[in-house]
């Protein structure tokens, strides 16, 4: 995994990292890593994952076919305009 660091900004490079880590399950599977799984718990909690993935996708297969209404979309402030950087 890569992150740039721009104008030597390492804030907004780390959390540009932590949100890359949050979506591929870094911080899930670390916290899955501390203890021992047995085999049994570990078929249960995939098995769940399964079916909710599975619900999740005929969700949105129903929402794209019209059976569903679309989930409403939540309206973001305006934001101001970034200043031009100088050169």
């Amino acid at each position: 995994m890569q992150v740039l660091v721009r104008d030597n900004n390492v804030d907004q490079a780390l959390r540009v990292l932590k949100k890359k880590m949050q979506r591929e399950g870094v911080f899930r599977e670390m916290k899955a890593r501390r203890s021992y799984e047995k085999p049994s718990e570990r078929r249960t909690r995939e098995k769940a994952e399964a079916i909710r993935r599975a619900r999740k996708a005929a969700r949105k297969q129903a929402q794209r076919e019209g059976l569903l209404p679309a989930p409403k979309r939540a309206e973001r402030p305006n934001r101001p305009a970034r200043p031009a950087q100088a050169q």
